[in-house]
Formats: C-alpha cells, structure tokens, sequence
C-alpha cells in the first residue's frame, strides 16, 4: 500500500510539474482553437444579415472569454510570485479537528507538503473547467447580435459574462493552488459562491426579459440548473477535502494533526 501511495505521489508530481511547464505553451493554441471555433459559431449561426459592428461586438464578447483565464492566470502569477513565502491566514475559518501550528519553513519541509496527490486531481479539474466552460456556451448559446431579440440578447450577454467571470476565477485559483498560497481554499469557495449566484442571477435577470418564448426558458432553466447540480456536487466533494486532508492542511495552513 505505501509503495502504491508512493508510485501515485509520483506520478501526480511529474503531472503537475509538467502542467508547470507546458501551460504557456499552450496559450496559443487555446487562442487559435477558440478563435476558430468562435468564427465558425458565428458564421453558421442563422438569423438577419449582419453589419461590421454586429461582427466585432460578438467577437469581444468571444475574445474576452478567450482571454479571461490567460488574465487570471497571469494576474495570479504576478501576485503570487514563485519565490513568495506566505504566512497563513490570520483568521481561521477551518476550525474542525485538533492542529499543531508549523512555522512556513518547516511546512515546506513536510513530505506532504506541495499541489500533489489527490491535489492533482482538483488542479486538473480547474484547468479543465475553463475549456469545458468556453465550448458549453459556444454550444448552447446561438450567436446573437444587438438586433436581435431582447430575451435573446440578455441570455447571450448575462450567460457570456458567466463564461468570462468564472474563466478568470477558476484560473487564478488553479494559480493560487499550483503555488501553494495560504489564501487557496478560500478563493475557491469564493468562486463556487459566485459561480452559484451568477446562476440565480441569470435566471433572474432573463426571466424579466419580455416574450421569452417557453420552450427557450425550459431549455435555460435545464442549463442553469445543470451549472448549479454541477457545482453543487464540486463543494461536496472537495469541501470534506479541503478541512481535512494532511496535505491541504500542511501545504495550505501550515499545520499538522496534534497528536
């Protein structure tokens, strides 16, 4: 079993060491695959002939969402620089179980110190979101121009602001996390929360947009309520996680179980 744990450490160390050193590399290739795509969103979408200003306004919206985690990321990496040495946060919020304070130094020292493990796993899960997340709303949301309907515009701006905002947030919290900054836990559940309320918020802010037709608020009320199911289901996973995992603890709080 220990040489298992072992082998997995490893393994989920060289993946993320990797992820270090291939995520710049990958920003081209997201930008001209989520280019494409956006173009060919646009250029297949039905509905009246559009003028030049129809084309650049819906291609800011796409470009902001292409270069919203790129910003959180490299926001993240400019705050949380490599060399940084944080202290833990002063105000405890993890109060569960019973923990033996280690100085920044000795943590660092720690076998279970660092973004690896089940960790991976989490780290993963936020790069993979913004892809995901990206081509859901090129999916399910038509290419809608300022001429177009206003239920029709307010559900492709509020649900492109959902893309750009949660793009940005889970990028600087998989920064936050790959650089094993103190303040990582709480970004998160700062990024489900907003996650959640941009949720309530769309449904809200369509649902007062007139002659919404019912079958298009059925299929939104699927989406949304999808998004929710989804992050729902993120908290209860990782949350158990995130309080009591000697990794997290050591890598996060720079703390041990007390014996």
């Amino acid at each position: 079993m220990h040489r298992a744990g072992k082998r997995l450490g490893d393994r989920s160390r060289g993946f993320v060491l990797v992820i270090q050193r291939r995520i710049e590399t990958a920003i081209p290739f997201w930008l001209l695959l989520f280019g494409i795509a956006a173009a060919v969103r646009v250029g297949s979408a039905a509905g009246p002939s559009r003028t030049a200003n129809d084309h650049v306004q819906l291609f800011m919206f796409y470009g902001l969402i292409a270069l919203a985690p790129i910003a959180g990321y490299r926001i993240a990496m400019a705050a949380f620089p490599s060399n940084l040495l944080p202290e833990p946060t002063g105000i405890r919020l993890a109060f569960y179980g019973r923990w033996r304070r280690l100085d920044p130094l000795a943590a660092r020292a720690h076998p279970a110190f660092g973004p690896f493990g089940f960790m991976a796993s989490l780290l993963l899960g936020m790069l993979l979101n913004v892809p995901v997340r990206s081509f859901e709303f090129l999916l399910a949301v038509p290419a809608v121009s300022q001429h177009g309907p206003a239920w029709a515009t307010t559900i492709f701006h509020m649900m492109a602001f959902d893309v750009i905002a949660m793009n940005f947030l889970y990028a600087a919290c998989f920064v936050a996390a790959l650089r094993s900054i103190p303040l990582f836990p709480r970004m998160l559940l700062l990024a489900w929360s907003m996650d959640l309320l941009l949720q309530v918020a769309i449904a809200y802010r369509v649902s007062d947009a007139p002659h919404l037709p019912a079958p298009i608020a059925a299929a939104l009320g699927e989406l949304l309520s999808g998004n929710v199911t989804k992050v729902l289901i993120s908290m209860a996973i990782w949350i158990p996680y995130l309080l009591l995992s000697e990794r997290v603890n050591v890598t996060y709080r720079s703390r041990v179980a007390a014996d």
